[in-house]
């Protein structure tokens, strides 16, 4: 395998992963949150990432594996965000600055 083919099957493969982890977060969304969100329905998205899975896994055409790239993206950037928001989901923190510890905020020792 030249260096190149090796690359690309990296490259091939992160797509999958990246598909596969936005179907699965796609999936774990409330149907109600898309609607909140003004996107398209969970359906829509379940769909379309799961043929973009389908595309990596059974049909390697470049073309349609880009494609499939794109709406993984969108998902991630623009849907999963809004999901989030609605749902009351940040990630754990709880408000506050990037600067607060354990017992209030760090202050640089003044």
């Amino acid at each position: 395998m030249t260096a190149f083919g090796g690359f690309m099957s990296l490259l091939f493969l992160g797509m999958l992963v990246l598909a596969v982890v936005a179907l699965v977060m796609a999936a774990m969304a409330r149907d109600d949150a898309y609607r909140a969100a003004d996107k398209q329905n969970k359906m829509f998205w379940m769909i379309m990432l799961g043929v973009t899975v389908a595309v990596n896994l059974l049909v390697p055409i470049l073309f349609l594996q880009i494609a499939g790239l794109i709406a993984t993206i969108v998902f991630f950037v623009d849907v999963r965000p809004a999901l989030k928001q609605v749902s009351g989901g940040g990630g754990g923190r709880r408000g506050g600055s990037s600067s607060d510890g354990p017992y209030g905020p760090y202050n640089g020792g003044r």
